[in-house]
């Protein structure tokens, strides 16, 4: 082949012939991808591509796909510091996975922000995950399918926080089942919670996580944690939470809309 195939998007997909016959030119097209961006990747610096490694399914396959493309590169996850013992093995796994050290924990951020992380707070994102990268085109496994916000995104994006930061989303198109076919197709191991029904694998107690009871009853002592650095952000007299455990249960109950009638959350000063 002489360079990737022409892609049009409609409908939140890039169309193409190909593509969505057979599985095999999903791979090919992506790799493909992978090489083109490369002059640009080692543009910005000699190691080539930052492939951003969480240790979830989509990283598995783009890890695998930049290693069978033959590209520069290195790979890195971002220690968040409250991410399950199972991923964390599983990450230990892969023989050129560098582990990033946070310049604080989950905990001492919660502290130094005075307040815990909510669905639109998330401060640890920017502050523990999206970190690292800096001056590099950055390898990720975002994909449409994964959310209603996803599907806007680009497959060449430049970071709006460093201008020098890039983005190559190499599977934006792919599906859950074409990664799930991917990593049987190659033989990839994955991380062991999904075969226990975890589809989302993360931070333990992420705010974006609706199943907090399983996660508490799974890892109580990351649970423990969460609930020694949140209520330890309850000001008496200042928040508007009648005490510590009001203000840990509410951050619990995702769906709440619990506050006092006198308004908002005095709470979320900063």
């Amino acid at each position: 082949m002489d360079g990737p195939r022409p892609l049009e998007r409609r409908g939140g997909k890039f169309e193409n012939i190909e593509m969505q016959t057979l599985f095999g030119n999903l791979e090919q097209i992506a790799i493909e991808r992978i090489h083109l961006f490369e002059p640009s990747a080692l543009a910005k610096r000699a190691a080539g591509y930052y492939v951003a490694y969480s240790g979830g399914k989509d990283s598995d396959v783009i890890l695998d796909l930049v290693r069978r493309s033959g590209v520069k590169y290195t790979a890195h996850y971002n220690v968040t510091t409250c991410d399950p013992p199972e991923l964390i093995r599983h990450i230990r796994n892969q023989s050129d996975v560098i582990f990033e050290k946070p310049p604080m924990t989950m905990w001492q951020l919660i502290k130094k922000k005075g307040m815990p992380p909510r669905r639109n707070i998330r401060f640890c994102c920017e502050k523990l995950k999206e970190r690292g990268g800096i001056g590099a085109m950055v390898v990720t496994g975002v994909r449409w399918e994964e959310s209603s916000r996803r599907k806007s995104r680009q497959m060449i994006e430049t970071c709006f926080r460093h201008e020098g930061k890039q983005f190559l989303n190499v599977i934006i198109d792919w599906t859950s089942t074409d990664v799930w076919n991917y990593l049987r197709q190659q033989g990839i191991s994955y991380c062991s919670l999904y075969d226990e029904g975890f589809r989302r694998l993360g931070c333990v107690l992420c705010p974006m996580e609706r199943d907090v009871e399983r996660q508490i009853q799974r890892w109580p002592h990351i649970a423990r944690l969460w609930e020694k650095a949140i209520k330890a952000t309850f000001k008496p007299g200042i928040s508007s939470f009648d005490s510590a455990e009001d203000l840990w249960l509410w951050w619990l109950d995702r769906d709440s809309k619990r506050k006092k009638e006198t308004g908002q959350m005095m709470f979320f000063t900063d």
